[in-house]
């Protein structure tokens, strides 16, 4: 069992859990995810670790709720359990060597974003941040981004907080008047993490993005998080999150992204956790 140490609400339907874990904790890095089960009839549920703290053994994950197993989670409450954590999972990413990076989230993208922008940080790197979201009561995490980066850009789409449109207005207007920028990383929904890095690529810079939200099994036997990325077959679970965006073919992504819709809308008329398949960690 793993306990809840605390419970945070960020935004409307976001909540963030801290976990004791520390074992997990004790070899987390950047990029790296878990399997969480609320209890032995839940669903297994691929979450990214958002933080942690090997000294104190805690984790972090936040979470959107979505569908019936993502609800079910931000149910709990602070000295509940979670029945099975498993992890860490994935691919970590190598955070050393750059000068200067661009981190750029939409919307829940900021929870897996948040730790690879803090081991950037932490090795040196100056560290620039758009954070996007549909409104302003939807972002999360501005102060602790604020708190790693020199320059800090909000935009939303409706204008209600900073700048009103898309993250990659914002992206644009900095990668031209900044060619010394060597790496940008985006995190967000399928359709932001496509444009981010076709506006990159014109530029020559090297663009990661992260896709945990195609994930299904988490160990790689299920399938569900195949992706083509430069015309090979790759399980986001065992092979990623994080891609080199120039690479993956997100027009095949967004058509199964849609797979899942009617079962999603099965799960909440019927209040079971069968239709969700895809966790939201950053969507």
């Amino acid at each position: 069992m793993y306990k809840i140490l605390k419970k945070e609400v960020l935004a409307p339907e976001i909540t963030r859990f801290k976990v004791a874990a520390p074992e997990i904790a004790a070899s987390a890095e950047p990029g790296h995810f878990i399997i969480v089960r609320v209890d032995e009839k839940a669903e297994r549920i691929p979450l990214t670790i958002a933080d942690y703290d090997k000294k104190e053994g805690t984790i972090t994950i936040i979470v959107q709720a979505v569908g019936f197993s993502s609800r079910q989670i931000c149910n709990l409450e602070t000295g509940d359990s979670f029945l099975d954590l498993v992890g860490p999972l994935g691919k970590h990413i190598s955070t050393e060597g750059y000068k200067k990076v661009i981190c750029v989230a939409g919307g829940l993208g900021a929870a897996p974003l948040y730790p690879k922008a803090k081991s950037l940080a932490e090795n040196g790197a100056e560290i620039i941040t758009i954070l996007g979201a549909r409104t302003g009561e939807l972002l999360i995490l501005e102060e602790e981004f604020s708190a790693l980066s020199k320059e800090l850009y909000i935009t939303t789409d409706d204008g209600s907080r900073g700048r009103k449109g898309f993250v990659t207005d914002a992206l644009r207007d900095l990668l031209e008047e900044d060619s010394d920028i060597d790496l940008v990383i985006a995190i967000g929904p399928m359709v932001m993490m496509k444009f981010v890095s076709e506006l990159t690529k014109p530029y020559g810079v090297k663009t990661m993005v992260s896709l945990n939200s195609l994930m299904v099994d988490g160990t790689g036997m299920c399938g569900g998080c195949r992706v083509t990325v430069g015309g090979e077959t790759k399980f986001a679970c065992v092979d990623g999150p994080a891609f080199d965006g120039h690479l993956v073919d997100f027009d095949e992504q967004l058509r199964r992204q849609r797979f899942y819709a009617r079962y999603e809308e099965e799960a909440k008329v019927h209040g079971h956790a069968g239709g969700e398949y895809q966790c939201h960690l950053q969507q």
